[in-house]
Parts: structure tokens; C-alpha cells; sequence
């Protein structure tokens, strides 16, 4: 018991994503290499973070501190709702193409198709088309199942992105934390070490040192030493019998096959959607460099006096109505929007190919100003805080991902920043990876979002095979003006069930923010998009000012 409790307090505190990119950006993504820490799947613990913020700071605590990394976290049982969407949505979906074979199967196999009058033949056909996809799906999914694809990095960026997500928060909110402090030795009942190992223990990897070269060694080791003065625990050798890994890009693709009745369903909905955008709001459909958009350019709106463009990653009508004043662009991501048979859908946009497009798209608007015009970044920040040039920025969720790339890229450009449900804060903390792809659905809206979002073909593609933690993590330092309300606004929800709004409202917190972040206690995710509500109106009013 002993053994264990020094194993379970020491070793779950590696992130799979750091040290699966760590050799990833060298092309050496090797099933030996895979994990350095143990982590039980599963035990995660939020309610104990009260007990945790009365202990004090000093390295001397010892058994006095509650150590939440070793509560287990027993499932809640399904509800009621579960059972309910399982049986009456999910199961008749996903039958659909079993009956399909089985009709197509019986069909033949007793001569019946020759008895068919026309209905029969038009079902008939209908399930030759199912069975049919079905196989093309299956290929598809195969396609996907292998190694992820080697993307080209910066090793310097990514050692600095690890240990930056090692970095010492404070538990005081009027001590911002900073991303350049050394990380020491912690006692293993320090509070933050406490709080680190409980917070990291999403991941879990378990890594063979044999045939790793010398700098890979070495990269490996400067890391683990990392963790282990984080944690204030030294990480064992043995592993432990029942511990699964959770290897984001290394684990077998978790997809849902789904009808060809559904993919043509979407298709029809997002040709209408279109069609009534054009009609009743004047959109343009366009493409730029293989970035597909629609754009709204009012007539009568100045570049120079007029309210900055705003662009944005979801679609609301409330955008379109509300603000006829403004321009309005919407980059359009076909791979996680289930369009299955668009050219690109398999293969999304890296993070180079999409701010390159982006920037090329704002300045061929004349939104913002032409690289090639500006002598150094300096000229760049005088001309976008003149507030005649740039963007506002509008993200939710996986947008906030495209919304980190830019940001990093080209921050001048953005004048103003808003997030709604940012799952690229703190993504390196595992709440994401873990509740939205690894973890049992217990409630019928954990159902939907997984069997509807999460294993679909282009998402879990996406996510499983293209996810790049360092480009994806928005940090602090990277949002221009954070702590200034009106530039900066993060729009979080307490019963979000895909990342841990409490420990990103945390994060920001320690690094100053405070009259930027609306928190609503009861808001899930998503629930800010709905109209007539108050994280809905906060949006509203704030995109308002400017």
C-alpha cells in the first residue's frame, strides 16, 4: 500500500501530449517512447480545491495537507437521460446501417429483389447506398488509424511550452504567476505540489528509455526532472498492473460510423443555411488560398471611422442582426463540421497554412495593414492601436485553438479579443482530452456531445491525429491586453463538461485577470450562444463598446 501511494502520488502527474511532442517534432513518434509517468484513468478530483486553498505555502507540511491526488473519483451512475438518448436517438442511428446490410443480404440471398415492386427497389437502392458508404467510412476510418502525421517544429517552443505547463500557479490571487519562474524542488506535501500532481493527473504515459539518442535522452530527462520538482515526488521505474495510457495521437481512433442518410442530412441543412444567408443577409461565399469564408461587408461602413470587422468562428444571427454596422467574417472549417465530402476533410488546416491565409484574407479586405508596408513590428503596434486597422476576434471552443494560432502569429492585428467556452486554456492540463474523448458518458448531454461530436470521423481526426498541444495551448502571455476588460473578455461556465472553467477562471486569475472573466456558475457549454441569456447579453453588450 505503501509502494502504491508513493506510485500514485508521484506518477500521475506527466501530461501524454508534452513528451509525445517532445520526440513528435523529431519524427521519432516510436510505441517505446510513449510515456514516462503512470496515470489512473479516470481519478479526477475538483471539489476538494477549498480544502486545498486553507493550506499554508510552507515545504514543512506533512501529513497535515490532504493530498486530492490520492481520492479516487468514483463515476456518478447514468441517469435517467442516458438511458434515454440511448435508446430512442443513438440506437436507431447507429442500427441503421446494420439493417441496411441485412436487407441487402436477405434481398439477394432469397431472390426477393425480383419481387420488388417500386417501393421496394427505391429501399432497396437506399440500402445499397448504406452499405456501400458504410464500406467507404470503413476505409476512411482505416486511413486515419495509423501513426500520425511527422509536422515539422520548433524544439525550442515546445521545451518552452513544457515548461511553462509546469509552471508554479499561486494560490494567492494577488500574486500573478510568471512563466519565466524557475521551477524548484517541492516537498511532496507542499500545497502546490499537491495541487500540480492532482490537476496533471489527466495523462498518464509510460516511456522505454533503450533506443532514444543522446539529445532525445536528454530532452527526456531535463523534463522528467521537471515533473519530479513539481510533484515533490520521484517518479518510480516499475509500472503499475491496470494503468491504461491516454496517448491522444498514439490511441486507436475512437469514431462512430453514422449513416450516409446523416452526412446528406447535414449537407442539405448547411446548402440551405447558405442559401438563406445570401438571401436574407447578403453574405458572400468565398475562397482564399483553399480557406473557404462568407463574408458580410456592410455598404455604407469606413475603414477609418467605421467599427472594426469582426471575425468569428461560429455562427450566431444575432451577429448578422445585431451588428449591420460592422463587417463580419466567418472562416469556415469543413473537418470538424461533418461535411464528409468536401476534398479537405481529412486533411485540416495546420497552424502555418491557417494564420497565413487569415492574414492574407484581412489585408486583401483592407482590414488590416500589408506586411510588406511596415518596416518593423514596433510600426505594425503604432498603426493597429490607432484602432483604424485590425480585427476583433470572436472564438468558442475549438475556434479558440485558430484564435491561439493568430494571436501568437500576428497579435498586433487583433484590437480586441473575446473567448466563450476557451478549451485552449489550460489544455495542457488534460480536462479536454480527458472529458471529451476518454471519459464514460454518464448523462444524456455527455451522450450527444460524444456520440454526435466527439466520434465523429472529421472531429475525431482532428483531435486524435492532428492535435498539436503547444500550438493549441493559449497562454497568458499570448493574449494582447489580458487584464485590460474591455480588450480582453473570457466567458466561462461552471457545469462545462468539457474543460474545468474553474481552473481556467484559476489560471487567469493568478495572472491578474479579474474583471475580464464572466463566470456563470450554472452555464454549460455552449449555453453562452443561446439567445436571451446572460453570458449571451455579456457577449452582446461587450462587442457593442467597439
Amino acid at each position: 500500500m505503501q509502494s502504491l501511494n508513493r506510485f500514485w502520488a508521484s506518477t500521475v502527474v506527466l501530461s501524454r501530449v508534452p513528451f509525445s511532442h517532445i520526440d513528435y517534432c523529431q519524427g521519432h513518434l516510436l510505441s517505446h517512447h510513449l510515456s514516462v509517468a503512470r496515470f489512473y484513468k479516470g481519478y479526477r478530483v475538483r471539489d476538494c480545491q477549498d480544502t486545498l486553498m486553507t493550506l499554508p505555502h510552507s515545504q514543512d507540511v506533512r501529513h497535515g495537507a490532504t493530498d486530492v491526488a490520492e481520492i479516487p473519483y468514483i463515476l456518478p451512475a447514468r441517469s435517467w437521460s442516458f438511458y434515454a438518448i440511448f435508446l430512442f436517438i443513438v440506437i436507431p442511428l447507429w442500427s441503421a446501417i446494420p439493417i441496411a446490410w441485412s436487407f441487402v443480404i436477405h434481398a439477394l440471398w432469397t431472390g426477393n429483389i425480383w419481387l420488388f415492386g417500386w417501393n421496394g427497389r427505391m429501399y432497396f437502392v437506399a440500402a445499397i447506398g448504406e452499405v456501400l458508404f458504410s464500406v467507404h467510412h470503413y476505409k476512411l476510418v482505416r486511413s486515419i488509424s495509423g501513426p500520425p502525421p511527422n509536422v515539422a517544429g520548433n524544439l525550442a517552443e515546445r521545451q518552452a511550452g513544457f515548461i511553462r505547463s509546469y509552471d508554479e500557479e499561486s494560490l494567492d490571487d494577488a500574486r500573478p504567476g510568471s512563466p519565466a519562474e524557475a521551477i524548484v524542488q517541492l516537498n511532496a506535501y507542499d500545497p502546490r505540489a499537491i495541487d500540480f500532481r492532482e490537476r496533471m493527473r489527466a495523462w498518464y504515459r509510460n516511456a522505454s528509455l533503450e533506443s532514444l539518442t543522446d539529445r532525445q535522452r536528454a530532452l527526456l530527462d531535463e523534463a522528467l526532472s521537471c515533473v519530479e520538482k513539481r510533484a515533490g515526488k520521484t517518479i518510480p521505474d516499475e509500472p503499475t498492473v491496470g494503468v491504461q495510457p491516454a496517448r491522444l495521437t498514439i490511441d486507436e481512433v475512437n469514431v462512430n460510423w453514422r449513416p450516409l442518410t446523416w452526412y446528406l442530412m447535414v449537407l442539405g441543412g448547411n446548402w440551405m443555411l447558405k442559401h438563406w444567408l445570401v438571401t436574407s443577409y447578403g453574405v458572400r461565399f468565398g475562397c482564399y488560398n483553399g480557406l473557404e469564408y462568407f463574408v458580410r461587408i456592410p455598404g455604407s461602413w469606413d475603414s477609418v471611422r467605421g467599427r472594426r470587422p469582426l471575425v468569428t468562428n461560429f455562427f450566431l444571427s444575432d451577429l448578422l442582426r445585431t451588428h449591420s454596422d460592422r463587417p463580419l467574417l466567418f472562416p469556415l472549417q469543413p473537418h470538424i463540421s461533418q461535411n464528409i465530402f468536401h476534398p479537405r476533410f481529412l486533411t485540416p488546416m495546420p497552424r502555418g497554412e491557417m494564420t497565413t491565409c487569415i492574414v492574407g484574407l484581412l489585408q486583401e479586405l483592407g482590414w488590416v495593414p500589408p506586411l510588406d508596408e511596415l518596416d518593423d513590428t514596433i510600426e505594425l503596434e503604432r498603426k493597429t492601436k490607432s484602432m483604424s486597422t485590425g480585427v476583433v476576434m470572436l472564438s468558442h471552443s475549438y475556434g479558440s485553438f485558430v484564435h491561439a494560432w493568430f494571436l501568437k502569429a500576428y497579435p498586433h492585428m487583433v484590437v480586441r479579443s473575446c473567448f466563450v467556452d476557451p478549451v485552449a486554456i489550460c489544455c495542457w492540463e488534460g480536462d479536454m482530452c480527458h472529458n471529451f474523448i476518454y471519459k464514460p458518458c454518464t448523462t444524456g448531454s455527455d451522450l450527444l456531445m460524444r456520440y454526435f461530436v466527439g466520434t465523429e470521423l472529421g472531429v475525431a481526426n482532428t483531435l486524435q491525429r492532428h492535435f498539436d498541444w503547444v500550438s493549441n495551448s493559449l497562454w497568458f502571455e499570448d493574449v494582447p491586453n489580458a487584464q485590460d476588460p474591455d480588450k480582453t473578455l473570457v466567458v466561462l461556465g461552471g457545469r462545462d463538461a468539457i474543460l474545468n472553467a474553474e481552473r481556467v477562471r484559476r489560471y487567469l486569475s493568478t495572472h491578474g485577470v479579474s474583471k475580464g472573466i464572466y463566470f456563470d456558475p450554472n452555464g454549460a457549454h455552449g449555453q453562452p450562444l443561446i439567445a436571451d441569456g446572460l453570458g449571451h447579453d455579456t457577449i452582446m453588450k461587450w462587442l457593442r463598446v467597439a
